[in-house]
């Protein structure tokens, strides 16, 4: 099996990400979690937050588990310890998501291959919320560069 460079397997994950469901994400705005997410947010990207200690989060009702999130998911962003991820990485392929991004401080090697054997695409440890800025900056200087 082939596998894309990680810089080609996150912009091609970007360019589907809409919808997330965020594992982990606390409506605490000191958290890595709540801040990351409102900037996903704030870019249009529609959010289902994953965790059983929170009732709602940037007026989403949250949910206990991944297997409870409703509908499509786009990409499954891990906040979590490590040792969490296989199982978010077994739950994610179950639920039929595209991709499992799991963030810095949640990177787990076995989740990434349970993701990847099942054909999702996997991000395992760069920040999405970076990621997503960097991406959004070379699409708007090759937009420029072909206007010029």
């Amino acid at each position: 099996m082939t596998r894309n460079s990680e810089a080609e397997t996150i912009d091609r994950v970007l360019h589907y990400a809409n919808r997330i469901a965020v594992i982990g994400l606390s409506s605490d705005p000191a958290r890595p979690s709540f801040g990351v997410t409102s900037y996903l947010v704030s870019k249009g990207m529609q959010i289902t937050p994953v965790n059983p200690h929170e009732t709602e989060v940037f007026g989403v009702a949250a949910v206990d588990s991944l297997d409870l999130v409703e509908g499509d998911i786009d990409v499954v962003n891990v906040f979590r310890r490590p040792a969490a991820a296989p199982e978010v990485a077994r739950l994610a392929v179950e639920k039929g998501a595209r991709a499992l991004w799991m963030q810095p401080g949640a990177e787990n090697d076995l989740a990434a291959e349970i993701a990847l054997e099942a054909g999702l695409d996997v991000v395992n440890g760069p920040c999405i919320m970076v990621q997503h800025k960097l991406w959004s900056l070379r699409h708007l200087t090759a937009q420029h560069s072909d206007e010029a």
